[in-house]
């Protein structure tokens, strides 16, 4: 069994709605799954209002998204290289957007927020999805994931 990385993580409930489904516990095996480095992350759950004004903000998109991740790399070379140095990352979640997808694609609400949780870490990490290329890799990684913790492809219902 591969060994886990070392991982501080922050829950944040600024909007509890989805508190006893995504609980810590929860959030920190999904997470543990997805991280390939040392992480200090915090995750925090927020009602659309909030996720509206940081979309905009950082963004520049006046709605309200499902996640925002807020990854901080040391722009120092020699410092990403060193496997000691943490990926550090502030990952926000909208409760109302993921429920709303979850029933819109009909998904149960808990797999849905595996999967975000997952995407949110993967960013954290670096990965993204702006060309084709880089959408299929972090694609493939999440399903790859999302099976390992008992989840089918959330890429199947397109």
């Amino acid at each position: 069994m591969p060994s886990k990385n070392k991982l501080s993580l922050t829950v944040q409930y600024a909007d509890a709605s989805l508190a006893g489904i995504v609980t810590r516990p929860v959030l920190r095996r999904w997470v543990q799954a997805a991280l390939m480095a040392p992480a200090e992350l915090t995750l925090r759950f927020v009602d659309a209002e909030e996720a509206r004004v940081l979309n905009r903000d950082y963004r520049g998109r006046d709605y309200a998204t499902n996640v925002l991740t807020f990854a901080y790399a040391d722009e120092d070379e020699e410092s990403l290289a060193d496997d000691a140095t943490p990926v550090r990352a502030d990952i926000v979640f909208c409760s109302a957007v993921l429920a709303e997808e979850a029933r819109a694609q009909q998904k149960p609400l808990a797999a849905h927020a595996a999967h975000l949780v997952v995407h949110g870490v993967l960013h954290a990490q670096g990965y993204d999805h702006e060309d084709d290329a880089e959408a299929t890799e972090m694609e493939a990684l999440e399903t790859t994931i999302l099976a390992a913790l008992g989840w089918p492809d959330p890429y199947l219902a397109r």
